[in-house]
């Protein structure tokens, strides 16, 4: 395979957008009271699974495993619907990721659930956070940085 560019290094003003969108997320997820960090690290992981992103795969595994997170969960992940090991609000949340990362519509009734679950204004930020892993993990497509040297601090 030949050597892809760095691409952070090419365009450090575009990535700065990711990282301070990245930025603003851990702030809010930090602070709220519906949509948290787990959660959140559960939809980039699963976000990655479907796009079949292995840097950010082996990224979010690792963070969510720094954060506590137990290994069945994340192994699970993929049949989420058929594990006994997610909340509620995680289920919301992981649907809400798949139906976007899939590009469908969100019906009415999968809105209202949403938006019941976690409310109006960390409903934003979920829908936000979906489309900058989404991001993420394409620019990554394309550039490939090496898995497995991610550490998490």
């Amino acid at each position: 395979m030949s050597k892809r560019i760095n691409y952070i290094n090419i365009a450090p003003k575009a990535m700065d957008i990711l990282y301070t969108q990245e930025a603003y997320f851990h702030e809010q997820f930090r602070q709220s009271d519906t949509m948290n960090m787990t959660i959140w690290e559960l939809v980039k992981l699963r976000v990655s699974q479907i796009n079949q992103c292995a840097f950010c795969i082996d990224m979010h595994s690792k963070d969510a495993l720094k954060m506590g997170e137990k290994p069945e969960r994340i192994w699970g992940l993929s049949a989420w619907k058929d594990m006994p090991f997610y909340s509620d609000a995680e289920r919301v949340a992981l649907a809400l990721a798949e139906q976007l990362t899939a590009g469908q519509p969100v019906e009415d009734e999968a809105y209202q659930l949403t938006l019941n679950t976690f409310g109006d204004k960390a409903m934003v930020n979920l829908t936000l956070a979906i489309n900058a892993i989404n991001s993420w993990n394409r620019v990554v497509k394309v550039f490939k940085p090496a898995v497995g040297l991610y550490q998490p601090k």
